[in-house]
Formats: structure tokens, sequence, C-alpha cells
């Protein structure tokens, strides 16, 4: 899920929950959205509030976390997982929820490696660097 457009990703996590909600057909990127979004409760009033959750910022000075950028980073790790992309993150996924038999945790743990990589990216203005992600990855899911 890619899309340049705050609003328009905030709008498609609203309308995927509205359509979960109301028992309508999902599209597979919405089921996809429907899932993560089944898993943050702490989420569920924002994403009925409408215009007010797609307005709304998050900022670090706020102390607040930006829910959907917390939503869409599962939804980019989950998308890593099913393309296998960087080569060998799938099997690393696979082995840390053998082991601990939590996939959401598994997600949560490999947000801070994703977090990091993205932010030192923009930091640089450069790419992410793909081997320090994974070596990343591979620490902190060896745990």
């Amino acid at each position: 899920m890619f899309l340049q457009d705050r609003d328009a990703a905030r709008r498609m996590f609203l309308a995927a929950w509205r359509k979960q909600q109301a028992g309508e057909a999902l599209e597979p990127l919405e089921a996809l959205i429907a899932g993560v979004v089944a898993l943050h409760p702490e989420y569920h009033g924002l994403l009925t509030s409408g215009e007010a959750a797609i307005a709304q910022e998050y900022t670090p000075e706020r102390g607040v976390t930006n829910p959907f950028l917390h939503m869409g980073m599962h939804i980019a790790l989950r998308e890593q997982v099913g393309t296998d992309r960087p080569a060998g993150i799938a099997g690393l996924y696979r082995r840390a929820v053998e082991r601990r038999g939590d996939p959401h945790a598994v997600e949560h743990d490999m947000m801070e490696c994703l977090g990091e990589v993205l932010w030192r990216a923009q930091r640089d203005n450069a790419v992410p660097d793909e081997a320090a992600y994974f070596e990343c990855l591979s620490r902190r899911l060896s745990r």
C-alpha cells in the first residue's frame, strides 16, 4: 500500500473499517487494512470519527502515536513478509512467530527496525538501507 496523499490513505482506513463493521464485501487491500485495524481497538473510535480523524495532526511534540502510521507499518511489514522482500524476511518472521506465538507482537518488534531505517533514510535524504534493516531484524527477531 503506497499512497503519497496522506488524506487519501487515511480515508482508505476509515472506508475499510466502515465496510468491515457493516459486513460488506472487502477488496483484498481493504481486508488487509480491516484486519490490522481489528487488532487495534484503541483506534476504533478514531476511525469512526470521520473527517476529524483525517484532519488530526500527530506530531512528536504532542507526545501521541500516529495511529495511521502505526497501522500502516503493520501493513508494510505484512507486504514485506508476503513478498519476502528484503530476501529472508519471511523466514525471520515465521521463525519468530513460531518461537513467540504472537504475530502481532512480532510485528511490533519489527516496527522498531522499520522505523529506524526509515528515519535514517529521511534524515540522510537517501534510500532506506536494506542491508542494515535486515541486520536489525535478524538481531531483534532472534531474541
